[in-house]
């Protein structure tokens, strides 16, 4: 009976365990310089002016995602954020995505047309901590005399659980940032929005 029982639970888990899963996008592979990579980042040259203009032209903004290998916080974006998925229906449906290795040496191009190693470039725009998304929109593309760090419309600094990254998204996609509205006044509006409608929302 006892038997019986134990193997009855096991076979509970392993369902559950299952459904679970089947709710999950497959993990991210690891690069050779071992950050991790998604199947929809943009195959680029890393000349991200050029990045921007592609996204511009499929009626898309730009997030570069600054990471580096043996990031636990990287490691957690991918492994939870990035298996959801809706956010990253909804990712995908905004925005164009470059990565960028805080510590790498692929030659890169800033939009003021200087070209440096992807870590140089990582450094001139500020970033010291990973990850780092940095979000660009074509209706601020510059005339090429500014860098990165001066047309970035907002950064995020560091990880974001998947509310508080569904809700940057959306932040930015929608262009709320350009109304002059503070992302977190927007977290709440949301998050009340959404409570309103009789769904939880897990802010902590």
């Amino acid at each position: 009976m006892l038997f019986r029982r134990l193997m009855s639970v096991f076979t509970l888990l392993v369902i559950c365990g299952t459904a679970q899963a089947a709710d999950r996008l497959p993990a991210a592979e690891l690069s050779d310089s071992g950050l991790h990579v998604q199947p929809w980042f943009l195959d680029s040259f890393l000349d991200i002016g050029e990045d921007l203009a592609e996204a511009g032209a499929e009626g898309k903004k730009l997030i570069v995602f600054i990471e580096q290998a043996g990031c636990p916080y990287c490691r957690e974006l991918h492994e939870v954020n990035l298996r959801d998925p809706e956010i990253v229906s909804y990712l995908n449906a905004h925005f164009v995505s470059v990565q960028l290795d805080l510590r790498g040496s692929r030659e890169a191009t800033d939009f003021d047309g200087e070209a440096m190693e992807e870590r140089d470039l990582a450094k001139k725009w500020g970033t010291i901590y990973t990850p780092t998304l940095v979000f660009f929109s074509p209706d601020k593309a510059g005339d090429g005399s500014q860098s990165g760090r001066d047309l970035a419309v907002t950064i995020m600094p560091g990880y974001f659980k998947p509310f508080h990254f569904r809700t940057m998204l959306e932040y930015v996609a929608e262009n709320h940032y350009a109304a002059g509205k503070h992302f977190q006044t927007y977290v709440d509006e949301r998050a009340a929005a959404l409570r309103a409608k009789g769904e939880k929302v897990d802010i902590w």
